[in-house]
């Protein structure tokens, strides 16, 4: 099932889906007396296949170009092939290796895991297969698995499959965490239901029970590694929408682990567990919608599994989702700045939902120790401020109204961050972001907001990181409307690799690191002329 269950209005749909039954009667229909184990009788079956699958996928783009509903295309896609693989296996079973009274040895379980598993698929993704067999096999279900992978084979389908009983997909999981990340999603295709469902049970109850802050820890350690390949930003203005910073497999790993650590069926339980409020969920689907949207228009568009929205791709991925040119921004740039705002958001949601964790469940966190940041339990006041404390081993606001009482502690909060070398409390972080509205002009022009601003600026040991938490958090662009125009957007050409709000904060740090003795090799002049400056 999609990560999001996205609710779509009743129209007439674009997209005609041929259930397995009704195909397996035209394939019965086209065979008619040849016999099914012939080649001729197979030809006819790949080639009424590949006409089902080619009308689907034309169908499907149609309803994206029309619609611009990226997780409704990749469900007519999933269940497009959903059809089209029961239909093979039918066809493989009754057809062409039919057992008239099949003992226990002779079952078989098809089923999706991966993105696959899902229920959503990109136009270009693989096809990520498990076939489940009983412990005591016979050729029969060799025979009917190779039928199926052969026709998919041929039909120009990249398959990923694994062949296993249950009992090998359990010792797989246990010892493989790609095996098991892809055992949590797996969804049942065809053939025996009950060895799936003995799988499925075992799976939960034998190493997902067991294992949840492994889990946990191993997905986190995936994603840093999968970021810092990436180059560690979400602002590169040659975005991976499916890996980079921000991307579809962050929203994934959220996912993974909603599912593994709470035994969540869908993704809208996240708010009944008090993870995410019912705004950031909603906050949630818009994003996955959109990142939808964006990958299956760029699969179609380029025809394979593109997932860099690179510089020439961008002008027609921004016509294709309707973006126009509007007065000093260019269709492509109003686009692209969607795109930077809607990876900030799956930020902001990563941030919320790890942290939660993290404070709601640390003594299961300790049980692997590395899963998050070590933090200390209990308050401790900080001298001098009584607005704010260190709560856990992160900085957290006294009372609730410490923002309403006092906007200016919403700069203020900053400051003390960076002095005191602190990250926020995941409640100080919603506080801050419910406490937005306040920032208006008597904020901006008040006196102890703006010391406070430039304390921040001139303390190099930490404004890069702080003007990047100010950015991330919405206070920088409301403080200082001029930064607020400029936040995600890009400029179409190639001299530049960030957003150009990204390029304003690493050019201050730079500076700041100039300031702190470093660079000295790359920059010797500036060393010698900068005490001068001063």
């Amino acid at each position: 099932m999609s990560l999001v269950e996205a609710e779509i209005k009743p129209r007439k749909s674009l997209f005609v889906l041929k259930t397995a039954k009704t195909l397996f009667g035209e394939l019965d229909a086209l065979v008619a007396d040849q016999p099914a184990n012939s080649t001729a009788a197979r030809a006819i079956v790949l080639a009424h296949m590949r006409e089902t699958l080619v009308a689907a996928r034309a169908d499907a783009e149609a309803e994206l170009l029309a619609t611009s509903k990226g997780i409704r295309c990749a469900q007519n896609l999933c269940n497009a092939e959903d059809e089209i693989i029961s239909a093979i296996h039918l066809f493989a079973t009754k057809r062409v290796y039919p057992v008239d009274n099949p003992s226990e040895a002779e079952t078989l379980a098809v089923s999706a895991v991966g993105g696959y598993g899902r229920g959503t698929l990109a136009p270009g993704s693989d096809i990520d297969l498990l076939f489940i067999l009983p412990y005591k096999q016979t050729p029969w279900g060799e025979q009917v698995t190779e039928y199926i992978l052969y026709m998919l084979w041929d039909l120009g389908q990249k398959v990923g499959h694994a062949v296993r009983s249950v009992d090998e997909c359990l010792r797989m999981a246990r010892s493989d965490m790609t095996v098991r990340t892809a055992t949590l999603e797996a969804r049942f295709l065809t053939g025996d239901k009950t060895l799936f469902d003995q799988m499925v049970m075992r799976f939960e109850t034998e190493i997902m029970a067991k294992t949840g802050p492994e889990f946990i820890a191993a997905k986190m350690a995936e994603r840093d590694e999968r970021h810092k390949m990436m180059g560690n930003t979400r602002y590169v203005v040659e975005p991976n929408i499916k890996d980079g910073k921000g991307g579809l497999r962050d929203l994934n790993t959220l996912y993974w682990i909603g599912k593994y650590f709470y035994q969540l069926k869908t993704s809208q339980q996240l708010v009944g567990k008090g993870v995410l409020s019912a705004r950031e969920y909603r906050q949630f689907q818009r994003a996955e919608e959109f990142l939808w949207a964006v990958r299956c228009n760029l699969h179609f568009l380029t025809g394979r599994a593109e997932e860099k929205l690179t510089f020439d791709l961008q002008p027609e991925m921004a016509e294709r989702l309707g973006y126009a040119k509007r007065v000093g921004m260019l269709g492509v740039e109003r686009f692209m700045k969607r795109y930077f705002l809607v990876a900030k958001d799956v930020g902001d949601l990563t941030r919320i939902f790890c942290t939660s964790l993290e404070f709601n469940h640390a003594k299961d966190m300790d049980l692997v120790g590395r899963v998050f940041a070590p933090f200390r339990r209990g308050k401790v006041k900080i001298k001098g401020d009584a607005d704010f404390v260190i709560d856990s081993g992160r900085l957290n606001i006294a009372k609730p109204d410490v923002f309403t009482k006092n906007p200016v502690n919403l700069i203020k909060m900053f400051l003390v961050a960076g002095r005191e070398e602190l990250l926020f409390h995941p409640d100080a972080i919603k506080q801050i972001t419910r406490s937005l509205r306040l920032i208006d002009s008597k904020l901006r022009n008040d006196p102890k907001a703006n010391n406070y601003f430039l304390s921040i600026l001139t303390a190099p040991q930490s404004v890069e990181r702080m003007l990047r938490q100010m950015n991330e958090s919405g206070v920088l662009g409301k403080f200082v409307p001029e930064f607020g125009k400029i936040v995600a957007l890009m400029q179409f050409n190639m001299y530049h690799h960030y957003t150009v709000d990204e390029h304003l904060i690493r050019a201050v740090g730079v500076m700041a690191e100039i300031a702190n003795g470093g660079l000295r090799k790359e920059l010797p002049l500036t060393h010698e002329l900068l005490p001068q400056a001063q």
